[in-house]
């Protein structure tokens, strides 16, 4: 992956005054309730001075992003956990893959998304529609991946995803997923929060967790003004005494490159490779969709590549 800059200095200059993008693993009350927390602000800025996002672009991948840091708590090692939403909506999907060491990846399938006349409110439902959202873990250890599929009820990235844990693994769950941008359409800050219930749970705690959730301010904002994922927690859920027992970095990263995109090419059948040689054009341009970075080869590059493949 080759990262774009953050061109925008005054941008720049506000990302370096914030805390450092991160995820709190915490739990609360008796250790029945399970809760992480991610700090994002880099993490979307990232990915939007890749992917060149718009503003409403970059609304609905942020929440994207910050969904799959979060999820990426719930896989080890060298583990990788996806979701992919299927939808009629003009975003027509969205497609986000984390690895469990915190780094994310993933893009929307149909940008920029066609908007007639300017949206007067940052309802997802309008662009997402109906449709599924699956859940898909690749683990190292296991012979296939697992995947699982529910169909969309809300049109909410944070609500269909509480929705696929209550229903396909009967954990119930809440997300919050916030964003802030300012007046000039900059991300500023962005975070999010998933609230897992587990077996043994009371439910006089379980209806404080809700109440406290459900009243959180913004956290984006949040994040925007400075504060740190501590502060958070200290500030905004003492009531459920939470205990962080693990913290770790996260990122936009993809794991492509050159030589990868070189494989694929010496891939195609000899006629194609053959084709591409003869006719270009020159230099032959590979984009990766998961992170926008565009590669490219030569004239020689394609001939070594069919001379391989003959």
């Amino acid at each position: 992956m080759i990262q774009k800059p953050i061109e925008d200095k005054e941008l720049a200059r506000h990302l370096d005054m914030l805390s450092p993008d991160g995820m709190h693993v915490f739990v609360l009350g008796k250790g029945h309730v399970r809760g992480v927390l991610v700090n994002g602000t880099r993490l979307v800025n990232n990915m939007r001075a890749n992917h060149g996002y718009g503003v409403l672009e970059s609304f609905i991948a942020s929440h994207a992003y910050l969904a799959g840091a979060i999820l990426s708590a719930n896989v080890k090692g060298a583990d990788r956990i996806s979701f992919q939403i299927n939808c009629n909506g003009p975003v027509e999907g969205i497609s986000v893959e984390a690895v469990a060491d915190g780094s994310v990846r993933g893009y929307l399938k149909n940008t920029p998304i066609p908007v007639d006349v300017p949206p007067e409110s940052f309802d997802m439902s309008a662009f997402i529609g109906d449709g599924t959202i699956s859940m898909t873990r690749i683990l190292q250890r296991a012979k296939q991946p697992f995947t699982g599929t529910v169909n969309l009820v809300y049109g909410n990235i944070a609500q269909d995803l509480a929705q696929y844990f209550t229903t396909s693994e009967q954990v119930p769950t809440a997300f919050n997923l916030s964003v802030q941008f300012d007046e000039r359409g900059q991300l500023t800050g962005a975070g999010g929060l998933m609230v897992q219930a587990f077996p043994g749970a009371e439910d006089e705690f379980l209806e404080l967790a809700d109440r406290t959730v459900r009243n959180l301010p913004s956290i984006g904002r949040y994040f925007s003004e400075g504060n740190t994922a501590d502060e958070f927690l200290e500030t905004h859920m003492r009531a459920l005494s939470p205990d962080v027992i693990g913290e770790k970095d996260i990122s936009f990263y993809c794991q492509c490159n050159k030589e990868r995109f070189g494989r694929f090419l010496s891939a195609l059948p000899v006629g194609d490779i053959k084709d591409i040689r003869d006719n270009g054009p020159f230099p032959v341009r590979t984009t990766c969709h998961n992170c926008n970075t565009t590669y490219e080869f030569s004239q020689e590059e394609i001939e070594n590549a069919y001379q391989m493949a003959r």
